[in-house]
């Protein structure tokens, strides 16, 4: 058997991917691997559009389009990056889940009232998935991998969350996204992907939630934001826009969400947070947002800032038809895990 550094020797990361191969292409197995990816199938609680469960799978695919030449860390791919094999049973039961839940919904608009006995089972599936995605990301973080998720919609790095509020005795939370995900219990959902931040702020060792392109909030999440004392800071996507107009530069404006972030942060990356243009098939998309390189500039100046991202999650990628939204999502996890990489000492520049 071939050792990682044989594999290194003898791979050619100009080539084209292999159909069989793992995440972007590469060889290496998970033992082998600095980075590794637990994709997350699951979509139970989405609220408009679905197909976010199929987002590892499509992301997978489209890895092995993305070249391995990065500007910020040529070598970055010899730290090895892994995606995990998919749990089917969480697979199946997503889809099986979702469609009582669409019933749920459906009655709840109708008259007000609920499924009986659909809230309680769905609400109890939901949080066994946030105690297998803590089991799971534990057990690599125990093992001193830089960890990212793949969701599935965004309540599913929640359990990520709650294992680095374990390890960690402090840390800030990075969040882009075109919603604040504050509501409580969002349409009577404990674990809804509307409601994933609300609960991570349940954890003390969550000392600062900053949230980068916002554009779609209730009142209820504003009164939140507002009476957090400065726990929760939120950059809303107008807000960005209209000091751009008026001769701010997005360098200023990323330096000053940077400073606003403690030492160590975790990034959460709902797709939605760009622009549609770049993800027209997400759940919820909503007119505005960030552009691709904006996001990367902002990530890119976290980094130079010296701060250490501790574990990051992608989610809220839907295919679609195209597979459009799924290629941008796998040069987004490439970015990312190549941040991640970088700040942690992974990866050389």
């Amino acid at each position: 058997m071939l050792s990682k550094t044989d594999k290194i020797n003898s791979f050619d990361p100009n080539n084209l991917a292999s159909e069989d191969s793992n995440l972007f292409g590469l060889p290496f197995t998970a033992e082998e691997s600095e980075i590794i990816i637990i994709p997350v199938p699951w979509e139970v609680t989405v609220s408009y559009a679905t197909g976010t469960a199929k987002g590892p799978e499509a992301i997978l695919e489209a890895s092995k389009q993305v070249d391995l030449f990065d500007t910020d860390a040529p070598n970055a791919w010899k730290a090895g990056i892994h995606l995990l094999p998919l749990n089917e049973n969480l697979a199946e039961t997503s889809v099986e889940l979702r469609d009582r839940a669409e019933r749920h919904i459906h009655k709840l608009q109708q008259s007000g009232e609920v499924e009986n006995g659909a809230l309680e089972s769905i609400n109890k599936a939901c949080s066994d998935m946030v105690a297998y995605v803590q089991h799971e990301c534990g057990y690599w973080l125990d093992r001193k991998r830089i960890v990212g998720l793949l969701g599935g919609d965004h309540s599913t790095p929640l359990g990520f969350i709650q294992a680095l509020a374990e390890r960690h005795e402090s840390f800030g939370i990075l969040q882009f996204d075109a919603h604040c995900d504050l509501r409580e219990a969002y349409e009577g959902f404990t674990y809804s992907h509307a409601s994933v931040m609300y609960n991570a702020l349940k954890l003390p060792q969550v000392n600062r939630l900053v949230q980068v392109g916002i554009r779609d909030y209730c009142a209820q999440e504003v009164e939140l934001i507002r009476n957090s004392k400065g726990r929760v800071i939120a950059f809303f996507d107008e807000a960005l826009c209209n000091g751009r107009y008026e001769g701010r530069t997005w360098k200023e404006q990323c330096e000053e969400i940077v400073n606003t972030l403690p030492e160590k942060v975790y990034v959460s990356f709902d797709i939605d947070g760009l622009n549609p243009s770049l993800c027209p098939n997400t759940g919820t998309p909503v007119a505005g947002g960030l552009e691709f390189s904006q996001a990367v500039y902002l990530l890119r100046t976290l980094i130079k800032s010296g701060k250490t991202i501790i574990g990051f999650d992608l989610n809220e990628v839907a295919p679609g038809e195209d597979e459009w939204d799924a290629n941008v999502g796998a040069r987004l996890l490439f970015k990312l895990a190549v941040f991640a990489g970088l700040s942690n000492g992974v990866i050389g520049e």
